[in-house]
C-alpha cells in the first residue's frame, strides 16, 4: 500500500486522519479497491502505527511531523493519537468511483492536461482561503487522481471519505495545514503556491519523455529509455533548505497491432528504464508509445511519440502432420498443407520418415517444394512414421507431430466360429476372435450374421464393426438361432466362419387361470382350483404355489399348498372369518406373478354433483367433482359424465376417466346445458348424481347463409344477407369480401348494414363474395362463397400496335382484340376522318388501300359486337411514304485492263451523313443473275479485279425511305487489253569499239507475240530508237570513246485485231566512256577503271518513297524526345 494523502481535522479534543491509498501489486495486509479512504479517530494521548512504503512499521505519539518521503513541503503540528493502534483493516473504505484505467489517448492526456492548467490558475487566483480548493458536494465521490494531480483536497473539506462537511462542522472554519513557525493564513498561501509550482513542473518533466531506443528480433523486441530530467527552468533549493527527494516514477508501454491511430493495448508498466515484449508474430508491424507517471503526486504525462518498427522474418512455423491422400498394399500418396512462411516464402519441405522400423529414428525421403508425395515398394500391412519440416531462406521450422499411416494388407482369413458368452429370453451374447495370421496394425471389421431356425430367410447381417462381441437383441424366446461371422478389411472380405447354434432362455410362466372355491366352504376348509396358466414361458410348469391371508388387507401371507396338481384344500382356518387366496406357478423361466381372489366388492355410493372452475368459455366448461363418500369396498377406477343438450330429454357420455376433472367441449355458445356424474369399481357403476346447469360464455355468431346478388348493370351489383344466429351476444357489423377469384377475395364493406353496392365492375365477369358477423365475443366463420356473373356490354376499347408496314399508297395495321365483355365481337370500324369509314370483320389487321403518297391519315379503331360498338380506341396519326425514285444515267468515267470507274446521278463523291437518297449497283455474272456490287449514298463506285478485253453488263437502282425505284436499262462496258509488263534494266557491256545490250523476255499475251523497242539517247540528245524486233540481244557497232551513252527497252503487244499496245519503259542504263590511264598506273588501276565502267542504277520509286517515310520517322521521334524533354519536363 502506498500513501497518497494525509489529512487532519479537530473537533472536541478528537483528532480525524484521512488516508487515501492506492493498490499495488504486491501482497498487503489490506484488502482495497484501487482507491481508499481511511479515517481514524485519534484520542488525546493516545498513539498509532502505521506501515510505511518501504516495509518498515512506525509509530506515531505525541506531536507527529509527517514522514518526508510522501510530501516533503508539508509539516504538521503536534496530534493526538489512539492507543497504539495498528489500521491493517479500513474503517471507512470509498467504493470506487466507477472509472475504468486511464487510456492511453493523446486527446484525452492533452485534455486532462488543459484542465489541471486550469485549475492551477484559478487556485492561484483566489489564493490560499477556504482551504486553497473548490468544496464538493457532500453527495459527490472524492476527486479521481486522473483529475486532481498534485493538488490534494484540504482536511477541512473531507469527512468519511466524502467531500463536504459534517452537519456539527459546517458552521465552523476549516484547520488549515500550517508549518512550525510560520502563522496559519501564511502558511496556506505559500503551500499552495508551493505546490501549484512543483506539480508544474513536474508535469513538464513527465511531458518530456523521449522516443525508446529498440533492439528488433523476430518474435520480440527490447525497449529503452531515460527517465525525465529536471529542466533549467526548475528552482535549486535556497541556503539552509534540503534538497527535496527525487519523485519515483512509473513507466507504461502501450502495443498498437493495427496500425499507428490504431487502438493501444498496455503490455508492460513499472519502473525499470527497460523492456522486453515476447510472444510478437515475425514479419509484422507495431507501433509502441510511452507513458511516465510520478507515483507519489498522482501526475501522468503525455504519451510519447509511437515509434514503428517490423520485426524480422524467422523460420516458418510449425507444420501440421502430413496425411494420407491415397494408398495401395505398396505405396502411399501424403499430402500436406503450407504452414505460415513469417515473411519468408517457404523454398521446400522435409519429410522424414522411419522406414517402417518402429524407432525414433528419421530419414529423409522427400526434399522439394511439392505439398505431395508418393512412396513406393513399402510392404504390406505395414506401419511407416511420417514428420515434416518448412524450409525458407531464414530456416528450418520444427518437426511436425509424428503421424503413423498404415499401408493396405490382403483379405483377412476366415474366422474362427462364434461362441456363446451368455443368453436371456430376447437376447444372446456372442464372442469370436481375430483371424489367425492376420497382422496387428491391419484393420479389420467383422460382420455377424443369424439365421433364425425355420424363417427360411437365410443368414441375415445383424452386427457390422470393429468389436470382437455382440449383443444380439429382439430375440424370441426358447428359439434357436445359427450365428457365423465374416471378417472384412480395405481389401475385401472373408470366407465366412463355421456355424454355431445357439438358444435363447424360456421365460417365466403367466399366471393360473380361473381361480375360484369348489364346492361349499367349510367352517374350517374349503377347496381351492385353478387352470394351468395359457401362456407357459416356453417351458412346462413344475409346481404350483397357493398362499391364503386372513382379513382384506393382505400384509401378511402363508404357504398351504406346493406341487404340481391344480387344487387343493385349505385347512385349519377359523370360522366365520374372511380369507384372500393367491397362486402361482414356477418353471424352468422362473416364478408366474400371482393369482389373487377375494370377496366380491359392491359399485360405489353417487357421487356429489360436478361443479364449474372458473368462468364457462364460449363451446367448452370445465368440471370439477370429489370421490363417493363410499366405495364399495374396492377402489373407484373411473367416473363416468353425462351431458343433456338443451331440450334433449336423453344424456350423453361425454367423459370416462379415473381424474376428478375434465374438459367439455364441442358446445354452443350461450346456451345451457346440464352434466351429472357416477363413479366405478371393479363391481360396476354407481348410481348417478344430481343434475348440474351451466350456461356457456356468449360466443362469435353463427356463419350467415350465402348472400344474394342482384345485377343492376354490368359495372354495378347489390348484394343483401340475412341476420345470423348471434349465440348470446348481438352482432355489431358485417364483413363483406368481393373478388374476381375464390382463393384471392378482398375486404370491401364493413358495417351494420344488410346489403352493399358494389360499383366499377367488369361486364361478363365472375365475381365470388362471401360475408361473416362480428360481435362482442368475436368472429363469426364466413358463409359459403357466391358466384355471380355480371350481364354482357359492348367491347372494350381497341388497343392499337405500331404500324405493320406503311408503303407509298397504301398503310398496314395491326391492333390487338379487345375485351370483347361477353358477346364476341363481330366487325371493327376504322375511321380515317375526311374519308369514309372502313367496316372490317372480326381480325386484327387490315390493308388501307388507295391512299395518297406522303400523306399525314388521322386514324380511330372501334370494336362492334351484337350488343353495339365499343369506345374507340385513341387517334394516332400515320403517314404514307413517298414515291420510290427513278434510276440515275450510269456512266463510266475511268477504265484499264482490271477496272472500271463508274458515276451517276448529279451530287458530291463522297456521301453525306444527312443524304436519304442511297443507290444499288448490280453486275451481270456468267449465269445471268445481276449480283450486287455496291449500295449506299456515294454517286461514284469503282469495280475491279475484271478481265482485260471483256464487255461486262450493269444496271442501277435508287432507294430511299418510301421504298426501292425500278432498275435502269443494262449497260454494257468493255475493258482494254492489258499492255506488256515492264522490263528490267538492261545488261550493257563494251566489246572493243561496240557494246552488246541485253534484256529478259517475255511470254506471250494471250496468244499475242511480245517484240522489244531498244532505244538510245547519246550524249544530251534524244531517244532514238536503235531497234525493234523479237530478238533480246543487240550490239551496237562503232561507238565514240568520248561519249556518253544511255539505253532502255520496252516490250510491244502485237494484237491480231487492235493496233499494237506499247508498255511501259525500263529503267535507263548508262554506259560511260573508257578512261585513258597513264602506262604507270595502268596496273594498279585497271580494275578501279572496269569498275568505273559498269553502269551505275538509279533508284526506283518504291525505294525512293521508302527514302522519304524513314527520314519522316526520325524526325517525328526527334521532335517527340525534344518535346518530352524541354516543354513536359
Amino acid at each position: 500500500m502506498t500513501f497518497l494523502l494525509i489529512l487532519r481535522s479537530q473537533k472536541k479534543h478528537k483528532h480525524h486522519f484521512l488516508f487515501l491509498f492506492k493498490k499495488q501489486k504486491q501482497k498487503s495486509h489490506i484488502v482495497a479497491t484501487p482507491w481508499m479512504v481511511i479515517l481514524v479517530q485519534v484520542n488525546p494521548g493516545e498513539s498509532f502505527t502505521i506501515q510505511r512504503d518501504d516495509g518498515q512499521f512506525q509509530c506515531i505519539t505525541g506531536t507527529f511531523l509527517f514522514p518526508s518521503p510522501f510530501f516533503p513541503h508539508l509539516a504538521h503540528p503536534s496530534f493526538s493519537f489512539i492507543a497504539h493502534t495498528s489500521f491493517y483493516l479500513p474503517i471507512y473504505t470509498h467504493p470506487p468511483h466507477g472509472r475504468a484505467a486511464f487510456a492511453h489517448r493523446d486527446e484525452r492526456a492533452s485534455k486532462t492536461y488543459e484542465r489541471l492548467q486550469k485549475k492551477l490558475k484559478e487556485r492561484q487566483g483566489t489564493g490560499g482561503g477556504g482551504g486553497g480548493g473548490m468544496a464538493l458536494s457532500k453527495d459527490s465521490p472524492p476527486p479521481s487522481p486522473q483529475k486532481s494531480r498534485g493538488t490534494p483536497p484540504s482536511g477541512g473539506d473531507l469527512q468519511n471519505g466524502l467531500g463536504g462537511k459534517g452537519a456539527e462542522e459546517q458552521a465552523q472554519p476549516s484547520t488549515a495545514v500550517t508549518a512550525l513557525g510560520k502563522s496559519p493564513e501564511r502558511g496556506k498561501e505559500t503551500e499552495s503556491g508551493e505546490l501549484d509550482e512543483e506539480a508544474k513542473a513536474l508535469q513538464e518533466r513527465l511531458n518530456s519523455i523521449c522516443k525508446p531506443v529498440t533492439d528488433i528480433q523476430a518474435r520480440g523486441v527490447s525497449l529503452s529509455w531515460v527517465a525525465p530530467s529536471r529542466t533549467e527552468g526548475d528552482d535549486e533549493p535556497k541556503e539552509g533548505e534540503e534538497d527535496p527527494a527525487e519523485p519515483s516514477f512509473t513507466y507504461e508501454v502501450s502495443v498498437s497491432y493495427s496500425g499507428k491511430d490504431g487502438k493501444y493495448k498496455s503490455a508492460y508498466s513499472d519502473v525499470e528504464l527497460s523492456a522486453t515484449l515476447q510472444d510478437l508474430r515475425p514479419a509484422t508491424d507495431y507501433h509502441v508509445r510511452f507513458v511516465v507517471q510520478a507515483m507519489c503526486n498522482c501526475l501522468q504525462g503525455i504519451p510519447s511519440e509511437p515509434v514503428s518498427f517490423t520485426t524480422l522474418s524467422c523460420e516458418p512455423d510449425k507444420p501440421s502432420p502430413p496425411r494420407k491422400a491415397s494408398g495401395t498394399k505398396s505405396s502411399l500418396v501424403l499430402q500436406w498443407k503450407a504452414p505460415c512462411d513469417n515473411g519468408s516464402k517457404i523454398q521446400n519441405y522435409i519429410l522424414q520418415w522411419d522406414e517402417g522400423k518402429g524407432t525414433d529414428t528419421f530419414e529423409q525421403c522427400y526434399y522439394g517444394p511439392q505439398k505431395q508425395y508418393r512412396l513406393t515398394k513399402l510392404s504390406t500391412a505395414s506401419r511407416y512414421s511420417f514428420r515434416l519440416a518448412a524450409k525458407n531462406d531464414m530456416g528450418v521450422s520444427e518437426f511436425s507431430e509424428v503421424v503413423h499411416i498404415m499401408t493396405s494388407c490382403s483379405v483377412p482369413a476366415p474366422p474362427l466360429s462364434p461362441e456363446l458368452i451368455q443368453s436371456g429370453v430376447t437376447w444372446l451374447c456372442v464372442r469370436w476372435y481375430r483371424p489367425a495370421g492376420s497382422p496387428k496394425e491391419d484393420e479389420i471389421s467383422y460382420v455377424l450374421e443369424m439365421e433364425e431356425e425355420g424363417s427360411g430367410y437365410g443368414f441375415q447381417a445383424s452386427y457390422d464393426g470393429d468389436d470382437l462381441s455382440h449383443t444380439v437383441r429382439n430375440l424370441h424366446r426358447s428359439t434357436t438361432y445359427r450365428f457365423r461371422v465374416v471378417a472384412y478389411n480395405a481389401e475385401g472380405k472373408s470366407n465366412p466362419s463355421g456355424v454355431s447354434e445357439f438358444t435363447t432362455a424360456p421365460d417365466r410362466p403367466g399366471c393360473p387361470c380361473r381361480l375360484a372355491v369348489k364346492g361349499k366352504p367349510h367352517p374350517t376348509s374349503f377347496r381351492l382350483t385353478w387352470d394351468p396358466p395359457k401362456d407357459n414361458g416356453g417351458s412346462d410348469v413344475t409346481k404350483y404355489v397357493a398362499e391364503l391371508s386372513e382379513g382384506f388387507s393382505g400384509c401378511s401371507w402363508n404357504q398351504v399348498y406346493s406341487g404340481s396338481a391344480v387344487e387343493c384344500v385349505c385347512d385349519g382356518l377359523s370360522p366365520g372369518c374372511s380369507y384372500q387366496a393367491r397362486v402361482h406357478c414356477i418353471s424352468a423361466g422362473g416364478e408366474s406373478p400371482p393369482l389373487q381372489v377375494q370377496t366380491p366388492p359392491v359399485p360405489p355410493g353417487p357421487c356429489q354433483p360436478p361443479r364449474v372452475i372458473g368462468k364457462p368459455k364460449a363451446r367448452e366448461v370445465q368440471l370439477r367433482w370429489a370421490p363417493p363418500l363410499v366405495d364399495g369396498g374396492s377402489a373407484v377406477s373411473s367416473y363416468s359424465v353425462e351431458m343433456f343438450a338443451p331440450q334433449m330429454e336423453e344424456g350423453r357420455e361425454v367423459y370416462q376417466g379415473s381424474e376428478v376433472d375434465c374438459t367439455v367441449g364441442s358446445l354452443l355458445p350461450g346456451r345451457t346445458y346440464g352434466f351429472r356424474l357416477r363413479a366405478a369399481n371393479k363391481a360396476g357403476y354407481g348410481p348417478f348424481s344430481e343434475r348440474s346447469e351451466v350456461t356457456t360464455g356468449p360466443g362469435a355468431p353463427e356463419a350467415c347463409r350465402p348472400p344474394h346478388v342482384t345485377c343492376k348493370s354490368p359495372t354495378c351489383a347489390v348484394i343483401s344477407w340475412e341476420t345470423p344466429s348471434c349465440n348470446g351476444a348481438a352482432v355489431s357489423e358485417y364483413r363483406l369480401e368481393w373478388g374476381a377469384a375464390e382463393g384471392s377475395m378482398q375486404m370491401c364493406y364493413t358495417g351494420a348494414a344488410l346489403s352493399h353496392e358494389m360499383r366499377g365492375l367488369l361486364p361478363a365477369t365472375n365475381y365470388f363474395c362471401r360475408v361473416q358477423a362480428v360481435n362482442v365475443a368475436g368472429v363469426g366463420p364466413f358463409s359459403d362463397a357466391v358466384l355471380c356473373q355480371t350481364p354482357c356490354s359492348v367491347p372494350a376499347p381497341v388497343s392499337a400496335r405500331p404500324l405493320l408496314y406503311s408503303p407509298s399508297t397504301c398503310l398496314g395495321l395491326r391492333w390487338e382484340a379487345p375485351c370483347d365483355h361477353g358477346s364476341e365481337i363481330t366487325s371493327y370500324l376504322i375511321d380515317l376522318g375526311e374519308r369514309q369509314p372502313i367496316l372490317t370483320g372480326p381480325v386484327t389487321k387490315y390493308i388501307i388501300q388507295n391512299l395518297q403518297p406522303d400523306t399525314t391519315y388521322r386514324i380511330r379503331i372501334q370494336a362492334l359486337n351484337i350488343l353495339g360498338a365499343g369506345p374507340c380506341s385513341h387517334t394516332f396519326k400515320l403517314k404514307t411514304k413517298p414515291l420510290p425514285p427513278l434510276p440515275p444515267r450510269l456512266e463510266c468515267t475511268a477504265s484499264s485492263h482490271q477496272t472500271l470507274r463508274f458515276k451517276w446521278g448529279e451530287g458530291p463523291a463522297k456521301a453525306q451523313p444527312t443524304d436519304s437518297l442511297q443507290y444499288h449497283l448490280q453486275m451481270e455474272d456468267k449465269s445471268g443473275r445481276f449480283i450486287s456490287l455496291y449500295k449506299g449514298p456515294c454517286h461514284t463506285h469503282k469495280v475491279q479485279r475484271l478481265n482485260e478485253s471483256t464487255s461486262y453488263a450493269f444496271r442501277i437502282q435508287a432507294f430511299n425511305e418510301a421504298g426501292e425505284g425500278p432498275f435502269s436499262t443494262v449497260y454494257t462496258f468493255t475493258t482494254p487489253r492489258s499492255p506488256p509488263a515492264p522490263l528490267k534494266a538492261p545488261r550493257v557491256e563494251r566489246v572493243d569499239e561496240s557494246c552488246e545490250v541485253s534484256w529478259e523476255t517475255l511470254p506471250p499475251m494471250k496468244g499475242d507475240p511480245v517484240i522489244y523497242c531498244l532505244q538510245s539517247m547519246q550524249g544530251n540528245s534524244e531517244f532514238k530508237q536503235i531497234y525493234k524486233g523479237s530478238a533480246t540481244s543487240y550490239q551496237l557497232p562503232n561507238l565514240s570513246s568520248s561519249t556518253e551513252y544511255r539505253f532502255r527497252v520496252c516490250a510491244i503487244r502485237q494484237c491480231q485485231d487492235a493496233p499494237e499496245i506499247i508498255g511501259p519503259y525500263s529503267s535507263t542504263v548508262i554506259l560511260l566512256p573508257p578512261r585513258v590511264d597513264s602506262p604507270g598506273v595502268s596496273g594498279t588501276t585497271g580494275s578501279k577503271a572496269a569498275e568505273a565502267q559498269k553502269p551505275k542504277r538509279s533508284m526506283t520509286d518504291e525505294q525512293f518513297s521508302f527514302l522519304i517515310i524513314a527520314l519522316l520517322a526520325v524526325t517525328s521521334i526527334l521532335i517527340a524526345v525534344a518535346i518530352q524533354y524541354f516543354v513536359i519536363e
